[in-house]
């Protein structure tokens, strides 16, 4: 009687996971959602330009004003494995980047705007309550390589 209630329950737990995996992986990011000002929510200091700040689910980074300087972010996300533009162009001067971890491509978005004092981006992740410093992690990355 145990041999078959020990399949049983390990192949619902494979399914489970396999699910959680797909939904993970596969569901939709609506650009209304994602593709935000980042400066709506008015979370910025006036001297925070050029430091980092880390949130338990994101993290902000104001960098001051340069020529160039969101077209020069897109090239370095984009050049990022696993990243793609969600929505807009530095034409529009914001801009959305989708970011999946590698194992189970959980998403993150990356929203940058260029404003009159500089470049504002907002990194955060769809699903959990803290991102354990990885939106921190790429945008340090993302900055030393501007």
């Amino acid at each position: 009687m145990k041999g078959p209630f020990v399949v049983i329950s390990f192949a619902v737990l494979i399914l489970a996971t396999v699910g959680f995996w797909a939904y993970v992986r596969f569901a939709p990011s609506d650009p209304a959602r994602w593709h935000i000002d980042p400066m709506v929510n008015n979370i910025w200091s006036q001297d925070s330009s050029n430091e980092l700040v880390t949130l338990t689910s994101g993290a902000l980074l104001r960098l001051p004003a340069a020529e160039g300087l969101l077209a020069r972010l897109d090239a370095v996300a984009m050049a990022t494995p696993r990243t793609r533009r969600l929505a807009g162009s530095v034409a529009e001067e914001r801009i959305t980047w989708v970011t999946r971890s590698r194992i189970w491509g959980f998403p993150d978005y990356t929203t940058a705007q260029a404003g009159p004092d500089g470049l504002y981006i907002y990194a955060r992740q769809r699903f959990g309550k803290a991102d354990l410093g990885v939106n921190a992690a790429r945008l340090r990355d993302w900055q030393s390589k501007l």
